[in-house]
């Protein structure tokens, strides 16, 4: 007999299915007119379905339905959706790149990472009321990153392909895919300068604290058991943390995840290019390798407790090191990781506007936050967190970053968005609960989440929209998209629309300008282009005027030396 079965797995199925069938619809408007995006509509559509307005979604109420669970769903759907993402991410750089362009990353990870962090930290102290310096650097820490998703839609989306250089393009997108993994070191030297702070004898909230004091000639150390792990006050000072910091952090946690990432990268690149001298592995395999890498690397990393996301992109990076892999998936004409791309992110950024914590945002009694103070604090960090950085270095990267004005676009468009998430929700496993730690410890926990995820929110909308707003400044002025570097695409139907920054070419081809992929990282190496003969390059079905056959007249690669 039919029964009515509204459960929490039908729901959420339905709802996603629904979201992505109409924004398919739409999805030329949504990204190639409007420049939208996927990540502020499924935002603004959780926010709508969550429990805050609707309250048709609620994590709270999957599975087993226990309290508390959503912090656990979160960080596994933030760990997933990343670590994927950032496999195909490395892939899709040019062959080698992070060896040509070691000077620039180095630069991304260190100095300019490290100055982020601290303005970042100098903000969190001028908004957020009632933390101290050091609970102000876990906050930064968390956002210090650049988000590698909402990343890769600036450098690789439409408004890119129309009027942002391609070095430039590859630097943003490798900086996001490396940078989020190193973000362990800030957050866990934060971490572990606070838990090994030395201790006064007496401290406001011990009380609280589920431990004992342990003298012998110290301060007090309050010990914190949680799931079989020690968080809360060590004791030891700074020399204790710093050690701690660099055999946990920098050799277990980076280092590790950066060889075992290039092992499984390597080996996957020898493995798969020996499976199609064989012919052994079929186009969907081979194309859906990518995301198969980034799970078993999610999986193990994990099992291990190293850095998933660096590794990620370590193995991504080394499994198109000789830009074989990715020349294959151009040849296969490779729409798979794009779909993949957009079913994570539509996905992830309905779960994430579902899960925002809207009553934390203004409670002036607890952690003293309202909304100016988190309106402030956005600002502060949209113009202080990143952009300083930037300026203070781009002329050191002059091959990627060539003038003030790519610099200013690099430093404004370092989103915040699941990364920060991830690190926030992975915070949670470093502190006492809350109201189990001290009075620092304590209002952290109170603070921490919603800050963290207000930015979110606010670089979402505020990055979101910048980019439809840019296109109407640009076309204003009349600055012209970028026309070098052409090649000829696939042209897969009559009925796929013109991809921006394109002109048709024939029945079978269009002529794309300032594409981001490319195999190999050496002009030099890339395919010898030439004009076609005169006859062939007029003899064009459907263009008959002479100012129509000039719209298209361009160097194509010849078909002999395509890679």
């Amino acid at each position: 007999m039919p029964t009515l079965d509204v459960s929490e797995l039908n729901i959420v199925l339905g709802v996603l299915g629904a979201f992505i069938i109409l924004a398919g619809v739409i999805s030329v408007k949504l990204k190639q007119v409007w420049y939208l995006g996927e990540a502020l509509p499924a935002v603004i559509l959780g926010i709508i379905l969550g429990p805050i307005a609707a309250k048709f979604l609620d994590s709270d109420r999957w599975g087993s339905a226990e309290k508390g669970q959503t912090p656990e769903i979160t960080l596994g759907i933030m760990r997933v959706m990343i670590g994927i993402q950032l496999v195909i991410a490395g892939y899709q750089l040019p062959a080698q790149y992070t060896r040509h362009r070691w000077r620039e990353m180095a630069l991304c990870l260190l100095p300019i990472m490290t100055i982020m962090w601290l303005c970042t930290s100098l903000c969190v102290l001028a908004a957020v009321p009632r933390v101290t310096l050091l609970a102000a650097l876990v906050i930064a820490s968390c956002v210090t990153t650049t988000d590698p998703i909402l990343s890769q839609a600036v450098a690789k989306g439409p408004f890119a392909d129309k009027y942002v250089a391609r070095p430039l393009r590859e630097l943003i997108s490798a900086e996001a895919g490396a940078n989020d993994g190193f973000g362990f070191l800030f957050l866990m030297l934060a971490v572990y300068l606070i838990r090994h702070a030395d201790i006064p004898p007496s401290v406001e909230g011990a009380e609280d604290v589920a431990g004992a004091a342990v003298g012998a000639g110290t301060a007090a150390k309050m010990l914190v058991a949680r799931a079989g792990d020690e968080v809360g006050r060590l004791g030891g000072g700074v020399g204790v943390a710093l050690m701690n910091w660099f055999v946990e952090t920098w050799l277990y946690i980076v280092l590790l995840s950066v060889a075992y990432g290039a092992v499984v990268g390597f080996g996957s690149c020898w493995i798969v290019k020996y499976a199609l001298k064989r012919k052994w592995i079929d186009t969907e395999s081979y194309l859906l390798f990518p995301a198969a890498l980034g799970l078993f690397l999610v999986g193990t990393c994990g099992a291990i407790g190293t850095d998933d996301l660096l590794a990620c992109f370590v193995a991504g990076s080394a499994l198109n090191w000789d830009g074989a892999y990715l020349a294959e998936t151009q040849r296969r004409h490779d729409e798979v990781n794009s779909c993949i791309d957009v079913l994570l992110n539509f996905g992830g950024f309905l779960y994430v506007g579902t899960v925002i914590p809207w009553s934390a945002f203004h409670d002036p009694d607890g952690t003293g936050l309202t909304y100016p103070r988190l309106l402030l604090l956005g600002v502060l960090v949209l113009l202080f967190r990143r952009i300083p950085a930037i300026f203070l270095t781009y002329k050191l990267m002059p091959a990627s970053c060539a003038n003030w004005k790519d610099a200013l676009f690099m430093g404004y468009f370092g989103p915040i968005g699941v990364g920060a998430v991830f690190y926030v929700e992975h915070s949670r496993h470093l502190f006492p609960k809350l109201g189990e730690g001290d009075a620092e410890e304590t209002d952290l926990a109170r603070a921490i989440v919603p800050a963290v995820y207000w930015l979110v929110i606010f670089s979402i909308v505020i990055h979101g929209l910048s980019i439809p707003a840019l296109n109407l400044v640009y076309t204003y002025m009349g600055i012209k998209p970028i026309t070098e570097d052409s090649v000829a695409i696939r042209r897969i139907s009559m009925h796929v629309a013109t991809p921006v920054n394109a002109v048709p070419g024939n029945r079978d081809t269009f002529i794309a300008y300032n594409r981001f992929s490319r195999p190999v990282f050496d002009a030099s190496q890339l395919p010898v282009i030439r004009d076609p003969p005169a006859k062939e390059l007029y003899d064009m079905d459907g263009y008959d005027d002479e100012k129509e056959r000039g719209r298209v007249r361009t160097v194509r690669y010849a078909a002999e030396d395509r890679v």
